[in-house]
């Protein structure tokens, strides 16, 4: 770590302010674009890293960060808040995040492909479910691996979406259950 770094970054992840287990990492595809290199904690750089573990919720954290005046951090933000869109509050943020012309290629240049054969996870009526949705399950669930069953009319806070868009995750009685999506109703924030 260069000392020019540690000084910039104040002791923080300049992506999400941690504190612990600071290390700097460079942009990939970062070639000709000035200083590449960024003060990230490992949380960030794993999920960065492996994308499959992704946190959503984590990276809400961009909602400061991407308004850092260091390019490679803008560049960061922009790339994760892409790699998001997924979920409505990161497409909020990336519409509010304006990169100028050479910032915006960098930034471009160390995104992957988005996957067009991409499926969104729908409930039973066909509404588009995201990660932190509340739904409400409309027909009792037998639980395999459990001694109870998930009733009609429960309200799952907080699901978290999986890799098949047929199935989502949520606490039922305290336990972490796999739901299928065809049993779910997603509770609209005006039902709240």
């Amino acid at each position: 770590m260069t000392k020019e770094l540690l000084s910039r970054c104040g002791g923080k992840c300049e992506l999400c302010g941690s504190e612990s287990n600071l290390a700097a990492f460079e942009l990939p595809e970062s070639k000709g674009y000035g200083d590449a290199r960024i003060m990230i904690c490992d949380t960030c750089t794993g999920q960065i890293k492996t994308p499959a573990t992704i946190d959503m919720n984590h990276w809400r954290c961009l909602n400061d960060s991407m308004w850092s005046q260091v390019p490679a951090v803008q560049v960061m933000a922009y790339r994760m808040l892409k790699q998001i869109s997924t979920e409505a509050w990161a497409r909020d943020l990336l519409d509010m995040l304006y990169l100028d012309e050479d910032m915006q290629a960098w930034a471009e240049a160390g995104i992957e492909e988005v996957d067009e054969d991409f499926v969104p996870h729908k409930d039973s009526n066909g509404a588009i479910l995201e990660a932190g949705d509340n739904v409400v399950i409309i027909k009792d669930l037998n639980v395999k691996g459990t001694t109870f069953t998930a009733k009609r009319g429960t309200t799952v806070r907080g699901i978290s979406l999986t890799n098949n868009p047929e199935h989502i995750e949520g606490r039922v009685n305290g336990t972490r259950i796999v739901i299928l999506t065809c049993f779910v109703k997603k509770v609209m924030p005006s039902e709240e």
